[in-house]
């Protein structure tokens, strides 16, 4: 990802939407100097951080790709994911991701926008995610579901990494 393709998009969304930079970067949980190198392509955000800003822009993550590049790959704490294919229908988009969760760290996400869920197939691992006042475990073969639009984690159990797939759709409002 391209983080001055990303910047721009920011600003864009943010601009359309007539919310100032410093009520966003408030809204959003991050410091106005960090959503201010962001939109100008100097900071490589992290994946919690661009979420945290989709979430209060009202948007899906992929929003902020202005020409989808063929399997992005995005990091956070725990978290790499590679965005496999972006569909809609006539009540949500919805987001395909390939996981994987490394040993050893917790990765916490902000909320989404309301009614956001997210969809967990477990190929190898254990899993450990949803909300973080009440995460979930699943192992390979197991599938983990919850309404995100309240901080989540995500955080590997045990020594080997988790492989899964992850399902986000955004309900159209």
């Amino acid at each position: 990802m391209d983080p001055v393709v990303v910047g721009r998009r920011v600003r864009a969304l943010r601009e359309e939407r007539g919310i100032s930079l410093s009520t966003l970067a408030r809204l959003a949980g991050v410091g106005k100097a960090t959503l201010s190198g962001l939109e100008h392509g100097t900071r490589n955000p992290t994946l919690e951080t661009l979420w945290a800003v989709t979430a209060q822009l009202g948007v899906p993550f992929t929003a902020l790709l202005a020409e989808p590049a063929a399997e992005p790959i995005v990091h956070g704490t725990a978290v790499t994911a590679t965005l496999l294919e972006v569909f809609t229908d006539t009540d949500a988009t919805y987001e395909l991701y390939r996981m994987r969760v490394a040993p050893g760290v917790v990765q916490t996400s902000p909320a989404h926008q309301p009614g956001v869920t997210e969809h967990i197939t477990v190929f190898a691992g254990v899993l450990r995610a949803g909300p973080a006042d009440a995460p979930l475990t699943a192992a390979a073969g197991g599938h983990l579901r919850w309404v995100s639009d309240v901080p989540h984690t995500y955080a590997a159990v045990g020594d080997e990494e988790v492989a899964a797939s992850l399902l986000l759709r955004y309900p159209r409002h």
